[in-house]
Protein backbone atom coordinates (compact mmCIF):
# COMPACT_ATOMS: atom_id res chain seq x y z
CA UNK A 1 0.00 0.00 0.00
CA UNK A 2 1.06 3.65 -0.98
CA UNK A 3 0.76 6.58 1.00
CA UNK A 4 -1.70 8.79 0.32
CA UNK A 5 -2.92 11.87 0.97
CA UNK A 6 -5.63 12.28 3.47
CA UNK A 7 -8.32 14.80 3.80
CA UNK A 8 -5.89 17.28 5.72
CA UNK A 9 -3.29 16.78 3.12
CA UNK A 10 -1.07 15.12 5.78
CA UNK A 11 0.48 11.79 4.66
CA UNK A 12 -1.47 8.22 6.48
CA UNK A 13 1.61 5.85 6.20
CA UNK A 14 0.81 2.09 6.15
CA UNK A 15 1.20 1.75 9.70
CA UNK A 16 -0.94 4.38 10.86
CA UNK A 17 -3.83 3.03 8.57
CA UNK A 18 -3.14 -0.53 9.70
CA UNK A 19 -2.95 -0.07 13.08
CA UNK A 20 -6.58 1.53 13.14
CA UNK A 21 -7.74 -1.15 11.62
CA UNK A 22 -5.61 -4.38 13.02
CA UNK A 23 -5.58 -3.84 16.66
CA UNK A 24 -8.50 -5.01 18.68
CA UNK A 25 -11.21 -2.08 20.29
CA UNK A 26 -10.62 -1.13 23.32
CA UNK A 27 -12.99 1.71 25.42
CA UNK A 28 -10.11 3.52 27.03
CA UNK A 29 -8.66 6.63 24.49
CA UNK A 30 -5.77 6.59 26.65
CA UNK A 31 -5.04 3.07 26.15
CA UNK A 32 -5.82 3.16 22.12
CA UNK A 33 -3.53 5.70 21.61
CA UNK A 34 -0.82 4.20 23.60
CA UNK A 35 -1.27 0.94 21.45
CA UNK A 36 -1.41 2.56 18.22
CA UNK A 37 1.76 4.47 18.93
CA UNK A 38 3.46 1.02 20.43
CA UNK A 39 2.71 -0.09 16.93
CA UNK A 40 3.87 2.81 14.84
CA UNK A 41 7.28 2.68 16.81
CA UNK A 42 7.36 -0.99 16.64
CA UNK A 43 6.47 -1.13 12.62
CA UNK A 44 8.88 2.34 11.43
CA UNK A 45 11.66 -0.07 13.95
CA UNK A 46 11.86 -3.38 13.40
CA UNK A 47 15.07 -3.76 15.77
CA UNK A 48 13.74 -1.60 18.47
CA UNK A 49 13.23 -3.00 22.10
CA UNK A 50 11.12 -1.81 24.44
CA UNK A 51 12.23 -1.14 27.79
CA UNK A 52 9.46 0.95 29.63
CA UNK A 53 6.60 -0.83 29.53
CA UNK A 54 5.58 -2.12 33.00
CA UNK A 55 4.05 1.21 33.99
CA UNK A 56 1.80 0.93 31.48
CA UNK A 57 0.64 -2.57 32.30
CA UNK A 58 -0.17 -0.96 35.81
CA UNK A 59 -2.40 1.92 34.54
CA UNK A 60 -5.85 2.11 36.08
CA UNK A 61 -7.58 2.06 32.29
CA UNK A 62 -5.41 -0.91 31.46
CA UNK A 63 -6.64 -2.57 34.63
CA UNK A 64 -10.07 -1.92 34.02
CA UNK A 65 -9.67 -2.94 30.28
CA UNK A 66 -8.54 -6.17 31.36
CA UNK A 67 -11.12 -6.94 33.76
CA UNK A 68 -13.82 -5.95 30.95
CA UNK A 69 -12.06 -8.25 28.71
CA UNK A 70 -11.66 -10.91 30.92
CA UNK A 71 -15.45 -10.68 32.12
CA UNK A 72 -16.75 -10.99 28.77
CA UNK A 73 -15.04 -14.01 27.93
CA UNK A 74 -16.52 -15.34 30.96
CA UNK A 75 -14.93 -19.07 32.10
CA UNK A 76 -14.77 -21.24 35.06
CA UNK A 77 -12.90 -20.26 38.48
CA UNK A 78 -9.17 -21.09 38.83
CA UNK A 79 -7.79 -23.40 41.62
CA UNK A 80 -9.35 -20.64 44.07
CA UNK A 81 -12.66 -21.27 43.07
CA UNK A 82 -13.46 -17.83 43.43
CA UNK A 83 -15.85 -17.05 40.64
CA UNK A 84 -16.61 -13.56 38.82
CA UNK A 85 -19.57 -13.38 40.70
CA UNK A 86 -17.98 -14.03 44.32
CA UNK A 87 -15.53 -10.99 42.80
CA UNK A 88 -18.21 -8.89 42.24
CA UNK A 89 -20.54 -10.09 45.45
CA UNK A 90 -17.70 -8.88 47.81
CA UNK A 91 -17.39 -5.58 49.37
CA UNK A 92 -16.23 -2.74 46.55
CA UNK A 93 -16.70 -5.40 44.44
CA UNK A 94 -14.46 -5.54 40.90
CA UNK A 95 -12.75 -1.82 42.21
CA UNK A 96 -11.81 -3.52 45.33
CA UNK A 97 -10.22 -6.52 43.37
CA UNK A 98 -8.43 -4.14 40.88
CA UNK A 99 -7.09 -2.14 43.13
CA UNK A 100 -5.44 -4.72 45.26
CA UNK A 101 -4.25 -6.43 42.26
CA UNK A 102 -2.53 -3.19 40.92
CA UNK A 103 -0.97 -2.41 44.09
CA UNK A 104 0.46 -5.56 44.13
CA UNK A 105 1.69 -5.51 40.66
CA UNK A 106 3.17 -2.06 41.32
CA UNK A 107 4.82 -3.09 44.79
CA UNK A 108 6.09 -6.26 43.13
CA UNK A 109 4.73 -8.03 45.39
CA UNK A 110 2.49 -9.99 42.74
CA UNK A 111 2.94 -14.16 42.17
CA UNK A 112 1.10 -16.06 39.74
CA UNK A 113 -1.03 -19.13 41.27
CA UNK A 114 -1.19 -22.23 40.20
CA UNK A 115 -2.95 -23.23 37.52
CA UNK A 116 -5.65 -26.00 37.44
CA UNK A 117 -5.41 -28.50 34.37
CA UNK A 118 -8.74 -29.97 33.44
CA UNK A 119 -8.87 -32.58 30.03
CA UNK A 120 -11.23 -32.32 27.79
CA UNK A 121 -12.45 -34.79 24.87
CA UNK A 122 -10.96 -34.29 21.45
CA UNK A 123 -12.56 -35.85 18.23
CA UNK A 124 -9.96 -38.56 18.17
CA UNK A 125 -11.11 -39.82 21.62
CA UNK A 126 -7.97 -38.47 23.29
CA UNK A 127 -8.06 -35.85 25.87
CA UNK A 128 -6.40 -32.20 25.38
CA UNK A 129 -5.13 -30.57 28.36
CA UNK A 130 -6.54 -27.00 29.62
CA UNK A 131 -4.71 -24.76 32.16
CA UNK A 132 -7.38 -22.65 34.06
CA UNK A 133 -5.44 -19.67 35.21
CA UNK A 134 -6.94 -17.72 38.41
CA UNK A 135 -9.11 -15.05 37.58
CA UNK A 136 -6.82 -12.37 39.18
CA UNK A 137 -4.00 -14.24 37.30
CA UNK A 138 -6.18 -13.97 33.92
CA UNK A 139 -6.73 -10.38 34.67
CA UNK A 140 -3.01 -9.79 35.36
CA UNK A 141 -2.00 -11.48 31.71
CA UNK A 142 -4.78 -9.28 29.84
CA UNK A 143 -2.99 -5.97 31.00
CA UNK A 144 0.23 -7.34 29.71
CA UNK A 145 -1.66 -8.43 26.24
CA UNK A 146 -3.07 -4.94 25.85
CA UNK A 147 -0.06 -3.46 26.19
CA UNK A 148 2.69 -5.62 24.30
CA UNK A 149 -0.11 -7.47 21.84
CA UNK A 150 0.58 -3.98 19.06
CA UNK A 151 4.44 -4.99 19.54
CA UNK A 152 4.25 -8.08 18.14
CA UNK A 153 1.57 -7.41 15.91
CA UNK A 154 4.01 -4.95 13.99
CA UNK A 155 6.14 -7.81 13.28
CA UNK A 156 3.87 -10.48 12.54
CA UNK A 157 3.67 -12.15 8.97
CA UNK A 158 0.39 -11.79 6.52
CA UNK A 159 0.40 -16.10 6.44
CA UNK A 160 -0.27 -16.01 10.02
CA UNK A 161 -4.25 -15.74 10.81
CA UNK A 162 -5.01 -17.13 14.25
CA UNK A 163 -5.46 -15.28 17.54
CA UNK A 164 -4.82 -12.06 15.34
CA UNK A 165 -6.99 -9.17 16.40
CA UNK A 166 -9.05 -8.64 13.02
CA UNK A 167 -8.50 -11.58 11.31
CA UNK A 168 -10.56 -14.95 10.78
CA UNK A 169 -10.01 -18.28 10.08
CA UNK A 170 -12.66 -17.35 7.24
CA UNK A 171 -9.65 -15.17 5.83
CA UNK A 172 -7.09 -18.40 6.67
CA UNK A 173 -9.18 -20.11 4.20
CA UNK A 174 -10.10 -17.74 1.90
CA UNK A 175 -6.28 -17.39 1.17
CA UNK A 176 -5.57 -20.95 0.52
CA UNK A 177 -8.35 -20.87 -1.85
CA UNK A 178 -6.61 -18.10 -3.47
CA UNK A 179 -3.45 -20.27 -4.04
CA UNK A 180 -5.41 -23.06 -5.22
CA UNK A 181 -6.79 -21.02 -7.89
CA UNK A 182 -3.30 -19.66 -8.62
CA UNK A 183 -2.79 -23.39 -9.81
CA UNK A 184 -0.54 -24.14 -6.56
CA UNK A 185 -2.27 -27.14 -6.26
CA UNK A 186 0.00 -29.16 -4.04
CA UNK A 187 0.09 -28.96 -0.73
CA UNK A 188 2.12 -30.02 2.20
CA UNK A 189 -0.56 -30.73 5.01
CA UNK A 190 1.45 -30.13 8.44
CA UNK A 191 0.49 -31.55 11.98
CA UNK A 192 2.12 -30.60 15.27
CA UNK A 193 1.88 -32.52 17.77
CA UNK A 194 1.34 -31.13 21.33
CA UNK A 195 2.66 -27.95 20.09
CA UNK A 196 1.33 -25.60 23.34
CA UNK A 197 2.64 -28.29 25.11
CA UNK A 198 6.24 -28.31 23.93
CA UNK A 199 7.06 -25.02 23.31
CA UNK A 200 10.44 -24.55 25.13
CA UNK A 201 10.24 -22.09 27.16
CA UNK A 202 13.97 -20.26 26.86
CA UNK A 203 13.92 -20.13 23.19
CA UNK A 204 10.28 -18.26 23.45
CA UNK A 205 11.74 -16.20 26.28
CA UNK A 206 14.84 -15.34 23.39
CA UNK A 207 11.87 -14.31 21.01
CA UNK A 208 10.17 -12.14 23.58
CA UNK A 209 13.04 -10.48 24.55
CA UNK A 210 13.96 -9.61 21.09
CA UNK A 211 11.24 -6.92 21.39
CA UNK A 212 11.11 -5.81 25.03
CA UNK A 213 14.13 -5.77 27.44
CA UNK A 214 11.98 -4.55 30.25
CA UNK A 215 12.69 -7.11 33.06
CA UNK A 216 9.69 -6.50 35.40
CA UNK A 217 7.31 -7.26 32.21
CA UNK A 218 9.82 -10.55 31.26
CA UNK A 219 9.75 -11.55 35.07
CA UNK A 220 5.55 -11.57 34.96
CA UNK A 221 5.41 -14.07 31.67
CA UNK A 222 8.30 -16.05 32.99
CA UNK A 223 6.62 -16.63 36.22
CA UNK A 224 3.31 -17.48 34.06
CA UNK A 225 5.22 -19.90 32.09
CA UNK A 226 6.58 -21.82 34.75
CA UNK A 227 3.26 -21.58 37.19
CA UNK A 228 2.60 -24.28 39.29
CA UNK A 229 -0.13 -26.84 37.44
CA UNK A 230 -2.13 -28.50 39.91
CA UNK A 231 -3.54 -32.54 38.02
CA UNK A 232 -6.96 -33.94 38.81
CA UNK A 233 -6.60 -37.32 41.17
CA UNK A 234 -5.08 -40.11 39.54
CA UNK A 235 -7.21 -42.58 41.38
CA UNK A 236 -9.51 -42.94 44.10
CA UNK A 237 -8.16 -41.54 47.59
CA UNK A 238 -5.34 -39.90 46.01
CA UNK A 239 -5.02 -36.11 46.09
CA UNK A 240 -4.14 -33.57 43.10
CA UNK A 241 -0.84 -33.91 41.67
CA UNK A 242 1.65 -30.68 41.91
CA UNK A 243 4.38 -30.19 39.70
CA UNK A 244 6.03 -26.82 37.47
CA UNK A 245 6.44 -27.75 33.39
CA UNK A 246 9.58 -26.77 32.08
CA UNK A 247 7.93 -26.36 28.60
CA UNK A 248 4.72 -25.39 26.75
CA UNK A 249 2.54 -22.37 27.10
CA UNK A 250 -0.63 -23.65 28.54
CA UNK A 251 -3.93 -23.98 26.67
CA UNK A 252 -6.29 -21.42 28.70
CA UNK A 253 -4.09 -18.84 29.55
CA UNK A 254 -4.58 -14.89 28.16
CA UNK A 255 -1.24 -14.39 27.49
CA UNK A 256 -0.68 -18.18 25.72
CA UNK A 257 -1.93 -17.73 22.14
CA UNK A 258 -0.14 -14.53 21.54
CA UNK A 259 3.04 -16.39 23.24
CA UNK A 260 2.48 -19.43 20.83
CA UNK A 261 1.94 -17.43 17.76
CA UNK A 262 5.49 -15.92 18.65
CA UNK A 263 7.08 -18.78 18.50
CA UNK A 264 5.89 -19.66 15.14
CA UNK A 265 6.31 -16.25 14.19
CA UNK A 266 10.15 -16.70 13.28
CA UNK A 267 9.26 -19.63 11.26
CA UNK A 268 7.01 -17.29 9.33
CA UNK A 269 10.21 -15.50 9.47
CA UNK A 270 12.89 -18.35 7.91
CA UNK A 271 10.00 -18.96 5.49
CA UNK A 272 10.35 -15.90 3.88
CA UNK A 273 13.46 -15.34 3.98
CA UNK A 274 15.80 -15.24 1.20
CA UNK A 275 16.72 -18.83 1.91
CA UNK A 276 13.56 -19.94 2.61
CA UNK A 277 10.90 -22.14 0.38
CA UNK A 278 8.89 -18.57 -0.72
CA UNK A 279 11.57 -17.45 -2.77
CA UNK A 280 13.00 -20.95 -4.38
CA UNK A 281 9.92 -22.66 -4.70
CA UNK A 282 7.63 -19.83 -5.28
CA UNK A 283 5.73 -21.62 -2.25
CA UNK A 284 3.20 -19.99 -0.12
CA UNK A 285 2.01 -20.93 3.21
CA UNK A 286 -1.11 -20.12 5.40
CA UNK A 287 -1.03 -20.32 9.14
CA UNK A 288 -3.46 -20.40 11.70
CA UNK A 289 -1.56 -20.58 15.26
CA UNK A 290 0.16 -24.38 14.93
CA UNK A 291 -2.23 -25.40 11.77
CA UNK A 292 -0.71 -24.81 8.58
CA UNK A 293 -0.08 -25.87 5.21
CA UNK A 294 2.47 -25.02 2.23
CA UNK A 295 1.10 -24.80 -1.29
CA UNK A 296 3.17 -24.72 -4.25
CA UNK A 297 3.00 -26.28 -8.24
CA UNK A 298 5.54 -29.13 -6.73
CA UNK A 299 6.60 -30.11 -3.57
CA UNK A 300 9.21 -32.80 -2.92
CA UNK A 301 11.82 -33.30 -0.63
CA UNK A 302 13.74 -30.15 -0.73
CA UNK A 303 10.62 -28.15 0.68
CA UNK A 304 9.77 -31.63 3.28
CA UNK A 305 13.47 -31.70 4.82
CA UNK A 306 13.20 -27.69 5.25
CA UNK A 307 10.11 -27.59 7.35
CA UNK A 308 11.31 -30.92 9.00
CA UNK A 309 14.54 -29.92 9.85
CA UNK A 310 13.77 -26.75 11.04
CA UNK A 311 10.78 -26.95 13.17
CA UNK A 312 12.14 -30.80 14.75
CA UNK A 313 15.86 -29.06 14.52
CA UNK A 314 16.08 -25.42 15.27
CA UNK A 315 12.96 -25.16 17.36
CA UNK A 316 12.58 -28.22 19.22
CA UNK A 317 9.13 -29.30 17.71
CA UNK A 318 7.80 -32.34 16.66
CA UNK A 319 5.96 -32.97 13.56
CA UNK A 320 3.34 -35.97 13.70
CA UNK A 321 4.38 -38.11 10.80
CA UNK A 322 1.21 -39.87 10.55
CA UNK A 323 -0.89 -36.73 10.20
CA UNK A 324 1.27 -35.08 7.98
CA UNK A 325 1.07 -35.63 3.84
CA UNK A 326 1.44 -34.25 0.90
CA UNK A 327 -1.75 -33.69 -1.38
CA UNK A 328 -2.38 -33.12 -5.10
CA UNK A 329 -5.63 -31.34 -4.75
CA UNK A 330 -5.89 -31.51 -8.49
CA UNK A 331 -5.77 -35.72 -8.30
CA UNK A 332 -9.36 -37.44 -8.60
CA UNK A 333 -10.28 -38.16 -4.79
CA UNK A 334 -8.03 -35.71 -3.33
CA UNK A 335 -9.12 -33.54 -0.41
CA UNK A 336 -7.62 -30.88 1.56
CA UNK A 337 -9.07 -30.63 4.98
CA UNK A 338 -8.20 -27.58 7.10
CA UNK A 339 -9.96 -25.86 9.86
CA UNK A 340 -12.78 -27.82 9.82
CA UNK A 341 -13.23 -27.26 5.99
CA UNK A 342 -12.59 -29.18 3.03
CA UNK A 343 -11.57 -28.16 -0.20
CA UNK A 344 -11.75 -30.48 -3.13
CA UNK A 345 -12.22 -30.33 -6.71
CA UNK A 346 -16.11 -31.70 -7.73
CA UNK A 347 -17.50 -32.06 -11.46
CA UNK A 348 -19.33 -29.09 -12.83
CA UNK A 349 -23.24 -29.45 -11.50
CA UNK A 350 -24.06 -28.50 -15.20
CA UNK A 351 -22.19 -31.40 -17.20
CA UNK A 352 -19.51 -29.59 -18.48
CA UNK A 353 -16.23 -31.10 -18.51
CA UNK A 354 -14.46 -29.70 -15.96
CA UNK A 355 -14.20 -29.15 -11.91
CA UNK A 356 -14.54 -26.55 -9.74
CA UNK A 357 -12.55 -25.91 -6.18
CA UNK A 358 -15.57 -26.69 -3.45
CA UNK A 359 -15.68 -25.71 -0.13
CA UNK A 360 -17.97 -27.15 2.58
CA UNK A 361 -17.87 -28.42 5.90
CA UNK A 362 -15.27 -31.56 6.34
CA UNK A 363 -17.18 -35.09 7.61
CA UNK A 364 -15.54 -35.08 10.52
CA UNK A 365 -17.27 -31.31 11.67
CA UNK A 366 -20.48 -32.95 10.66
CA UNK A 367 -20.06 -36.14 12.70
CA UNK A 368 -18.80 -34.14 15.46
CA UNK A 369 -21.99 -31.38 15.43
CA UNK A 370 -24.33 -34.77 14.83
CA UNK A 371 -22.74 -36.58 18.22
CA UNK A 372 -23.41 -33.00 19.98
CA UNK A 373 -27.21 -32.72 18.89
CA UNK A 374 -27.80 -36.44 19.39
CA UNK A 375 -26.24 -35.93 23.18
CA UNK A 376 -28.75 -33.04 23.52
CA UNK A 377 -31.66 -34.87 22.29
CA UNK A 378 -30.93 -38.51 24.15
CA UNK A 379 -33.35 -40.35 26.70
CA UNK A 380 -31.64 -38.33 29.15
CA UNK A 381 -33.19 -34.94 28.36
CA UNK A 382 -36.30 -36.63 27.61
CA UNK A 383 -38.08 -35.29 30.72
CA UNK A 384 -36.55 -31.85 29.80
CA UNK A 385 -39.14 -29.05 29.16
CA UNK A 386 -39.31 -28.82 24.94
CA UNK A 387 -39.50 -25.35 24.69
CA UNK A 388 -36.07 -25.14 26.79
CA UNK A 389 -34.78 -27.87 24.26
CA UNK A 390 -35.37 -26.66 21.45
CA UNK A 391 -33.81 -23.16 22.62
CA UNK A 392 -30.28 -24.62 23.24
CA UNK A 393 -30.52 -26.49 19.84
CA UNK A 394 -31.03 -23.20 18.35
CA UNK A 395 -27.90 -21.68 20.04
CA UNK A 396 -25.70 -24.48 19.41
CA UNK A 397 -26.90 -24.71 15.81
CA UNK A 398 -26.67 -20.87 14.73
CA UNK A 399 -23.44 -21.11 16.33
CA UNK A 400 -22.22 -23.43 14.26
CA UNK A 401 -24.06 -22.24 11.20
CA UNK A 402 -22.01 -19.07 11.84
CA UNK A 403 -18.76 -20.85 11.53
CA UNK A 404 -19.65 -22.55 8.51
CA UNK A 405 -21.97 -20.58 6.76
CA UNK A 406 -18.73 -19.86 4.21
CA UNK A 407 -17.95 -21.46 0.76
CA UNK A 408 -21.24 -23.88 -0.09
CA UNK A 409 -22.50 -25.34 2.87
CA UNK A 410 -25.86 -25.18 1.03
CA UNK A 411 -26.21 -29.67 0.60
CA UNK A 412 -24.44 -29.48 4.78
CA UNK A 413 -27.42 -27.63 6.53
CA UNK A 414 -29.86 -29.18 4.64
CA UNK A 415 -28.60 -32.87 5.83
CA UNK A 416 -28.48 -31.10 9.33
CA UNK A 417 -32.01 -29.35 9.52
CA UNK A 418 -33.15 -33.32 8.66
CA UNK A 419 -31.15 -34.52 10.98
CA UNK A 420 -32.51 -32.06 13.73
CA UNK A 421 -35.76 -32.57 12.75
CA UNK A 422 -35.65 -36.56 13.28
CA UNK A 423 -34.25 -36.49 16.25
CA UNK A 424 -36.28 -33.55 18.10
CA UNK A 425 -39.30 -36.51 16.21
CA UNK A 426 -38.15 -39.06 17.92
CA UNK A 427 -37.82 -36.84 21.38
CA UNK A 428 -41.36 -36.01 21.10
CA UNK A 429 -42.81 -39.40 20.55
CA UNK A 430 -40.48 -40.90 23.53
CA UNK A 431 -42.05 -38.38 25.77
CA UNK A 432 -44.64 -40.05 26.85
CA UNK A 433 -46.75 -43.41 26.51
CA UNK A 434 -49.44 -41.33 24.97
CA UNK A 435 -49.02 -40.50 20.80
CA UNK A 436 -47.69 -36.70 20.88
CA UNK A 437 -50.26 -34.75 19.59
CA UNK A 438 -49.20 -32.56 16.30
CA UNK A 439 -51.22 -28.73 16.20
CA UNK A 440 -49.64 -28.63 12.26
CA UNK A 441 -49.53 -30.37 9.62
CA UNK A 442 -46.09 -32.19 9.33
CA UNK A 443 -43.54 -32.36 11.89
CA UNK A 444 -41.34 -29.74 10.09
CA UNK A 445 -44.47 -27.32 10.44
CA UNK A 446 -44.86 -28.24 14.16
CA UNK A 447 -41.17 -28.44 15.19
CA UNK A 448 -41.13 -24.87 13.36
CA UNK A 449 -44.04 -23.94 15.20
CA UNK A 450 -42.67 -24.92 18.52
CA UNK A 451 -39.45 -22.25 17.98
CA UNK A 452 -37.10 -24.31 15.85
CA UNK A 453 -34.89 -22.26 13.21
CA UNK A 454 -33.87 -24.36 10.83
CA UNK A 455 -29.93 -23.02 9.48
Amino acid sequence: MQDQPDRTGEVSSEEELYGQVALREVRSPKLAHLRQRLYQKAKQEPGYRFYTLYEAVCREDVMQEAWRAVRKNAGSPGIDGLSFEQIEAQPGGEAEFLRALREELKERRYRPQAVKRVYIPKANGKLRPLGIPTIRDRVAQMAVLLVIEPIFEADFKECSYGFRPGRSAHDALEEVRKNLQEERTVVYDADLQSYFDTIPHEKLMRCVERRITDGSVLKLIRGWLKAVIVDPPEGHGQGPQYHRSKEGTPQGGVISPLLANLYLHWFDQQFHSLNGPYHWANARMVRYADDFVIMARYIGGPIKRYVEDLLEGRFELKINREKTKVVKIREEGAKLNFLGYQFRYDRDLKGRDKRYLNLIPAPKSLQREREKLREMTGPRYCFKPVDRMIEEINRQLQGWGRYFNHGYPRKAFRDMNRYVQLRLTRHLKRRSQRPYKRSEGSWYAQLRHLGLKPL
